[in-house]
């Protein structure tokens, strides 16, 4: 056996070459690699669901082989991954998970861990600033789903407190969120989870454009107020996960103001293109609160998200339920600083390291002209698509989403063929065995839609133009 120690400096320099070597080789055949791996649930299982040894293997575990095949089983991010919403994973970046794993931080405290703090902070002020949002505060998070669950959170602890509640939720009045019929899955779940009900979420309706309807939410909350109903916040999406809509912020914004709710925007997505495109984002610094994920536009390892917000004070009243053992003794406001204090998490890893490296190896220009390039691809595919009589868009292209279906031959523009919907789902299920490009779906006004999204920094001309020549083949292949 073993013993559960440290392997020696020159040994784990051998284990971290093996690891280094797998890597690099995996980054050096991306290209050649199908996008999605040909394997099933059962090879994958058969290959990796195996009991955990009694003995150790040594440095056998970590063998470049055994890391292979890993990623030979794994969804590979080159330039055709156009599926989802995701970052591609910078190398840079990976080194910093790795040297922030080894040195192991708890970035809870500034007394815990003080450089890491002190770059977290410093991260969230550079991205506050980077989106138009200068002075806000926030944190990092696993993602855009705690850091919008956080922000209603604080929401719900500004205008209803619930340690004062003592008749149940909002003193039985019904506490109510607002948010467009295209809201991320995440907000239903923060209703939930913040003990409002079903009912807590109110979804409304979206115009042409995909867009929360201005009319129809100040209608909402003046109905819900008459009932004895208590609306809380309003939810803007600025940049939808299924078509990349952003909400018109500044009237957004006006409608909660003036009827004193709190506004919280989900830019999980698309919030990081105010770097690239701040036009599009006008009323983003009136939010209260802000999701945005690192892990997304700015091509982080995930997980990456970060929440922001205006009042610091509005994230303690929320969060601050220090224990005497965790209460710091100095009056000094950085060292006494605990991110526990403003945040659901306890134990929180060094999420600001990978993200520090990368800004500071590539700088902030790179990343907007990675992003500006990422929004004329998807324009670009917008075009082709627009140049091909069997295939028609499905929405408009305001960030990176392009949301488009195959009509069939000599159909034009004209009404749609029954069993559409099945066709284009077989579609995506040859182009995806194909492997060339890696795309999604969704539902735009309930047509199946083909779903390309551009947050990917390894994407070229060629892979962009492989989209519509792999529909198009997928689709001469016959049903």
């Amino acid at each position: 056996m073993r013993p559960l120690d440290d392997p020696s400096v020159a040994e784990f320099r051998a284990l971290a070459r093996q690891v280094i070597e797998a890597a690099a080789e995996f980054l050096g055949t991306i290209e050649a690699r199908p996008v999605f791996p040909h394997t099933s649930g059962e090879e994958t299982a058969r290959r990796f669901d195996a009991a955990i040894p009694e003995e150790g293997m040594g440095a056998a575990a970590l063998h470049g082989d055994v890391l292979g095949e890993v990623a030979a089983l794994s969804r590979v991010h080159h330039g055709g991954f156009l599926g989802y919403v995701m970052g591609t994973g910078l190398p840079v970046a990976a080194l910093g998970e790795l040297y922030g794993a080894v040195i192991n931080q708890n970035v809870t405290a500034w007394r815990s861990a003080p450089a890491a703090v002190t770059i977290e902070r410093s991260v969230v002020r550079a991205l506050a600033e980077a989106v138009g949002c200068a002075g806000f505060a926030g944190s990092l998070t696993g993602g855009g789903s705690p850091a919008n669950l956080m922000g209603l959170c604080m929401a719900r602890e500004t205008l209803a407190p619930a340690r004062e509640d003592r008749e149940g939720m909002t003193g039985g009045q019904g506490g109510v969120i607002y948010a467009s019929t295209e809201v991320h899955m995440s907000i239903p779940k923060a209703a939930m989870l913040l003990g409002l009900g079903p009912r807590g979420l109110r979804r409304i309706r979206v115009d042409g454009r995909q867009r929360m309807d201005v009319a129809a939410l100040e209608a909402a909350i003046v109905e819900d107020r008459a009932a004895g109903r208590r609306p809380l916040a309003v939810v803007a999406t600025a940049g939808t996960v299924a078509t990349g809509a952003i909400d018109p912020l500044e009237e957004v914004a006006e409608v909660a103001a003036r009827h004193g709710l709190w506004l919280h925007v989900d830019g999980a997505y698309g919030v990081l293109a105010a770097l690239a495109a701040p036009e599009k984002f006008r009323g983003l610094g009136r939010a209260d609160s802000l999701s945005l994920d690192a892990h997304k536009w700015l091509y982080q390892p995930v997980d990456c998200g970060c929440l922001l917000y205006r009042d610091a004070a509005a994230a303690r009243r929320a969060f601050a339920h220090t224990d005497d053992y965790a209460r710091s003794l100095t009056e000094d406001p950085v060292e006494g600083f605990a991110f526990f204090e403003e945040s659901l998490e306890l134990s929180r890893r060094f999420r600001a390291l990978p993200l520090w490296l990368s800004l500071r190896y590539y700088g902030l220009a790179a990343f907007r002209a990675a992003m500006r390039q990422n929004l004329e691809q998807a324009q670009a595919l917008a075009r082709r698509v627009a140049e091909e009589s069997t295939l028609e868009l499905l929405a408009p292209v305001e960030l990176s989403v392009v949301c488009f279906r195959w009509r069939g031959d000599g159909e034009g523009k004209g009404p749609a063929a029954p069993g559409l919907d099945q066709r284009n789902a077989a579609l995506l299920e040859t182009v995806l065995r194909r492997g060339r490009v890696y795309l999604s779906n969704a539902t735009v006004e309930g047509k199946f839609a083909l779903r390309a999204c551009f947050t990917n920094h390894r994407t070229r001309p060629a892979d962009v133009e492989a989209v519509v020549a792999e529909v198009l083949a997928a689709a001469a292949t016959g049903p």
